[in-house]
């Protein structure tokens, strides 16, 4: 057979991958090899090299004891060596690498000179992933489309942030609000957050319990101990519960017991770039092994510098009235109208028009607080229990700062959570308790900081703000320039420009003492200081069942989630100082039978979740997966799934008073009101007082919150189709309903309809008077509206020898507008076309890869802002020499290479290029 080295896969791995450090490896796909030496029934070790069938070492290769968690991997030489106890019998030994066939021999007795050859794999596929049913599998029968990335292909990822360079990974939409913040979503609907995709650390979920979002790896754990990422595209609450509605990313940590050593990562680079990485882990005995991850990043963080109008200005961009920017903050505007008199009186030749501040742009508000970083310290010891029954107990500390978009734009200083986990884990299950607490820092928000700094008093104690002392002078210096004869036009102009003269210097000190005084204030009215502490805690387990003898598994589990929440009235309703106490729970189970010589897979699984504030959602999904050929190399899929997302704990329980507005979760009995269009101009709302016919057309009445659900049906294809020559195709149709949408209307705040008489008395007070209930409200609705979207992911592999292979893939998602009315906001936020070309190899110790990506542009239409990303593209590249003696790895990375648009979020920074150079130590 012909000899090479896999490397980078599109669908199952972009690079040269090791094999799953999995407790239990798949079954050998050769035979078993017997190997009798002297007889010693003592516990004692075995000792040798793995190598491929023309000789040369396999470093990264896992040895596992057959039926245990006990196993290792090989060094750079391909030599291993494993503890074994002989007494209860022969031991059986199973080898695994990636691209080579599994191999398992059977040992009589110790054997401290085993030499171990592997053949290539006839399908190169053959690794095995627990994401997709929860339990180990081979990636290529696995019921729905499935991605994996291991440790080296990982290693070579050139972005400062590992989830950003998932984007080369088919079918996948990644957003990068700042260097060190990124999102990633499948099949539509991306947002600035992760919300409809859950990320889980060796199975715990690692959002931030206030906000019910993953800031991307910001407080995940370093890439050195990233064994494997395991991607699950498509709905997956059958088996994962709430907010699984479009997919799963699971990191899988080395295992102390296998991954023994010191690894040392350092990187320098553009930017400022330092990063740092260390992981010790160490076998104390045959039994105790622990291991200790540490991490410090820093660079100067990417800024937002979209200028454009917004969609809600007034005014073009350029207007001598000014207009409001993306990425400007702070620029209210001021409708001039005979109702509301300026001193001096209002010109009337400017009645109807709507004059804006001039704002702060983002590096105006950050100053020189532009450096985004992350620190991140975790401890884990494992002891056997059993040869197949582990116990291990974890903390986790991490905290960043980087820059969040959601509503507004967030610079979160000092973010993080601390983490606990106690597990026991066999061979048949495992029982999970793990624990999460989030800390909000120092964050604070952009549009709350303009805005309270131009409502600030120009003086100290002083009466007259910024913003009023703006709008005054506007007006008496237009109709100065009106009076000494300039044309309309010219006479606003010379307006703007004297209003502006009256505006805050960033260069005053007065401006960094009202900045530091905001930024300090958590008063959401009089403060931009984002405050939250709140804990999540889970508790969950799982069994496998081997039914009679005809290959039929049943796999049942469930899991308990409590959250309470905190933030001493400031984010949340928890204004009595009491937590809010949240909960879910949920049952699920999942049976698989294989038929027709096992060629045939056919699964049925289905979870059922009880929530305290809504009704009992159920997830089915049924699938099946036919092999065909020799090997079994070509494997046709087909499954049925509905998903869910439950409401976030903001969308739920948020109140926050920032004076011109009070934001309000829905969890309770919804809302009455009137749209605030009702209050566009004063004539209207007078009118629509007295009209009751009129007022009626006005009213909003919001229902409670209820889960977003999805149900999808999906067909696939993944294995060879020629010699050297590998695909993974899949499509789907999805069916949508109930989004959570943000509304904005005038109401009281205790959700009950405004009295005519409340309408009337409030009108002039409903931006500003914190003791009137009736108040310009924002709240969370669902939509009744279902969406309809499919889509196509197709990747191709093309293996011509070790030292160059080409790689490329394909998405297309599209959403059916049929049925929907004009107008209609669907938040698809997807580009219809992308693709990934990329090339990799490895020459003796050198390896390299390249990939080229490129998006279409689409529009966006987030909380924050909407409008069009412009096509971008990327192109990032790797090269590494090892020196084995030396056990070190010199490293070259770019990312953007070219430096061209890469603009993902719309009010997002410009992604630039970034390059760094670096070594990696290892000592096995």
């Amino acid at each position: 057979m012909k000899s090479f080295y896999p490397s980078l896969l599109v669908s199952t791995a972009l690079l040269p991958q090791l094999a799953s450090a999995t407790a239990f490896p798949a079954a050998a796909a050769s035979p078993v090899y017997s190997a009798t030496v002297a007889p010693n029934l003592a516990e004692a070790s075995i000792s040798g090299q793995v190598l491929t069938d023309k000789g040369q070492p396999l470093p990264g290769a896992t040895v596992f004891i057959k039926g245990t968690f006990i196993g290792t991997s090989t060094d750079q030489q391909g030599s291993f060596r494993v503890s074994a106890d002989f007494a209860n019998g022969p031991v059986t030994l199973v080898f695994s690498y990636v691209g080579f066939d599994t191999r398992e021999i059977l040992l009589q007795a110790p054997d401290q000179a085993l030499n171990v050859g592997l053949s290539p794999s006839a399908t190169l596929l053959n690794e095995t992933i627990v994401s997709a049913s929860r339990i180990e599998e081979s990636i290529l029968r696995a019921p729905v489309t499935v991605d994996k990335l291991s440790t080296r292909q990982i290693e070579r990822i050139t972005t400062p942030e590992v989830l950003s360079g998932l984007g080369q990974v088919k079918g996948i939409d990644v957003s990068s609000a700042s260097m060190l913040f990124t999102s990633v979503s499948t099949r539509g609907f991306n947002t600035a957050k992760s919300e409809r995709v859950i990320q889980l650390v060796d199975y715990m979920d690692t959002q931030l319990p206030s906000l019910n979002l993953s800031p991307g790896n910001l407080v995940g754990i370093p890439e050195l101990d990233m064994e494997s990422i395991e991607i699950i595209h498509g709905p997956s609450s059958a088996l994962y519960g709430a907010n699984a509605l479009s997919g799963v990313i699971l990191f899988n940590s080395k295992d102390p017991f296998v991954y023994e050593g010191l690894s040392v990562r350092l990187r320098a680079g553009q930017r400022d770039l330092l990063d740092g990485q260390v992981r010790y882990a160490k076998k104390l005995t045959e039994k105790l092994a622990f291991k200790i991850n540490a991490s410090a990043f820093r660079a100067d963080d990417w800024l937002a510098e979209n200028y454009e109008a917004t969609q809600s200005s007034e005014n073009p961009a350029g207007s001598p009235l000014g207009y409001n920017a993306v990425n400007r903050y702070g620029e209210a505007g001021y409708a001039f109208n005979p109702f509301q008199q300026l001193p001096g009186g209002t010109n009337p030749e400017l009645y109807g028009k709507t004059a804006y501040l001039p704002g702060f742009t983002e590096q105006e508000l950050i100053t020189k607080d532009n450096r985004t970083s992350s620190y991140r310290l975790a401890g884990t010891v494992s002891y056997l229990l059993r040869d197949d029954l582990k116990l291990t107990v974890e903390a986790k500390r991490a905290e960043g700062t980087a820059t969040y978009q959601n509503l507004s734009r967030f610079r979160v200083k000092g973010l993080g959570s601390n983490q606990y986990r106690a597990e026991l884990k066999s061979s048949k299950g495992f029982l999970r308790l793990y624990s999460t607490e989030d800390f909000s820092g120092n964050t604070y928000e952009f549009n709350q900081l303009g805005a309270l700094i131009q409502q600030s008093p120009t003086t100290e104690g002083g009466s007259v703000s910024y913003q009023n002392l703006f709008y005054a002078t506007y007006n008496a210096a237009y109709s100065q320039a009106r009076q000494a004869g300039l044309a309309p036009d010219a006479a606003l102009a010379a307006a703007q420009s004297a209003a502006n003269s009256t505006q805050l210097k960033t260069s005053d000190p007065r401006f960094a003492t009202l900045r530091n005084r905001i930024i300090g204030d958590r008063s959401p009215s009089t403060g931009a200081q984002q405050y939250f502490n709140s804990y999540l805690h889970d508790i969950s387990a799982q069994r496998q069942f081997m039914l009679g003898e005809a290959g039929t598994n049943l796999v049942v589990g469930g899991a308990y989630r409590q959250y309470r929440l905190g933030s001493d009235g400031l984010l949340f309703a928890d204004r009595d100082g009491k937590r809010i106490v949240n909960y879910e729970y949920g049952v699920y189970g999942q049976l698989t039978q294989t038929v027709f010589q096992e060629r045939l897979k056919l699964a049925l699984a289905g979870r059922v979740d009880e929530f305290k504030n809504f009704k009992p959602s159920f997830s089915p999904r049924a699938s099946a997966v036919y092999s065909l050929g020799e090997n079994k190399q070509h494997n046709f899929r087909a499954s049925y799934g509905q998903a869910f997302r439950s409401p976030s704990q903001l969308e739920q329980h948020l109140y926050s008073d920032i004076r011109n507005a009070v934001l309000l979760g829905n969890a309770a009995n919804g809302f009455r009101g009137y749209n605030e269009a009702l209050f566009a101009s004063p004539q209207t709302f007078g009118a629509g007082v007295s009209n009751p016919d009129l007022l009626k057309t006005y009213e909003a009445n919001i229902s409670p919150l209820k889960l977003e659900q999805v149900k999808t049906a999906e067909i696939g294809y993944k294995g060879a189709l020629f010699a050297n020559l590998y695909a993974d195709v899949s499509y789907f149709r999805s069916r949508y309903d109930g989004f959570i949408g943000g509304q904005l209307f005038v109401g009281n705040t205790d959700g009950s309809q405004p009295t005519r008489a409340q309408l009337q008395e409030g009108y002039p007070t409903l931006y500003t008077d914190q003791s009137k209930p009736t108040r310009v409200l924002y709240t969370y609705a669902n939509s009744n509206q279902e969406v309809k979207t499919q889509g196509v992911t197709a990747g191709l592999t093309y293996y011509f020898n070790r030292g160059f292979n080409l790689t490329g893939n394909y998405s297309l998602n599209v959403i059916d507008k049929s049925n929907l009315p004009a107008g209609f906001q669907t938040f698809f936020n997807t580009p219809k076309h992308k693709y990934n070309v990329g090339a990799n190899g490895q020459l003796s110790n050198l390896s390299y890869s390249v990939n080229y990506r490129w998006v279409q542009g689409h529009l966006q239409e987030m909380p924050f802002a909407v409008g069009r990303i412009r096509d971008y593209s990327t192109t990032d590249a790797y090269l590494g020499y090892l020196v084995p003696k030396w056990g070190t790895t010199f490293q070259a990375g770019i990312s953007n290479a070219f430096d061209t648009n890469n603009t993902q979020v719309f009010g997002g920074p410009q992604v630039g290029r970034l390059g760094y150079l670096g070594l990696r130590f290892d000592l096995q």
